[in-house]
């Protein structure tokens, strides 16, 4: 039961802390994202006209039956906001969940240093393998890329872990192995490397996602320390 008081703490900061770097994601990504993926999506759209040029006269109603997909606008920013909401709430309490392990996110200082750790885990290092792409952009197989994804974040997790708070060199020594590990092993790859988009246009996507996710991230780690030592601070 001593715990309880805790969790709710722990609930609450996420709550609060995801709220807000949602919506700053959200707002960054309007601003940064959005509109290179929407020039991208117009090469896509260019390209499969080319590719299929009868598309539109044998299949009248082929659009009626694509999938529901939100409305470029306040729809698809309002579709958006909710994902991205959801997302960093999610990761806000995987953050906090960690943090407490090594006695909690006390200071939105101690926060920034969580958040670059997550930065590093949940972006960073899937990157180096798996950059972002924009649409139309040739890709492996699905299923490989998630399951190196996946490896790079538990390996890079559990590397940065070891060698922040390992006591022994030798533990310190396999963090090191686990964060280069992934990458010795080296990403799936497509057999022809393709993209719809200008070279120009992916490159701009790459450094506005780098970008964006800094910025979130450390808005996120930040901010749980905020709303943690303000939750602490109403207590005593």
């Amino acid at each position: 039961m001593n715990n309880l008081p805790n969790f709710r703490m722990m609930v609450v900061a996420a709550l609060w802390s995801g709220l807000w770097a949602g919506l700053l994601l959200t707002a960054v990504q309007s601003i940064q994202v959005i509109p290179t993926l929407l020039q991208a999506e117009v090469y896509e759209e260019r390209t499969t006209a080319h590719t299929h040029p009868d598309n539109a006269a044998t299949q009248p109603h082929q659009h009626e039956a694509e999938a529901w997909q939100p409305q470029n606008g306040w729809e698809r920013t309002a579709y958006t906001a909710l994902a991205n909401i959801s997302l960093a709430v999610g990761f806000a309490l995987l953050l906090s969940a960690a943090s407490n392990l090594r006695g909690g996110i006390s200071h939105w200082r101690n926060g920034l240093l969580w958040g670059m750790a997550g930065y590093t885990i949940f972006f960073v290092a899937p990157s180096l393998g798996l950059p972002p792409e924009v649409p139309g952009t040739e890709a492996a197989n699905l299923k490989d890329r998630q399951i190196w994804w996946l490896m790079t974040v538990f390996d890079t997790a559990f590397g940065l872990w070891l060698i922040a708070f390992s006591k022994t060199k030798q533990n310190k020594l396999l963090g090191a192995v686990l964060l280069l590990s992934p990458h010795l092993i080296e990403a799936p790859q497509p057999e022809v490397h393709s993209s719809a988009a200008p070279a120009e246009l992916a490159h701009t996507f790459i450094m506005a996602t780098t970008l964006t996710n800094a910025v979130f991230w450390l808005a996120l780690g930040g901010l749980m320390g905020l709303f943690s030592s303000k939750y602490q601070a109403s207590k005593k």
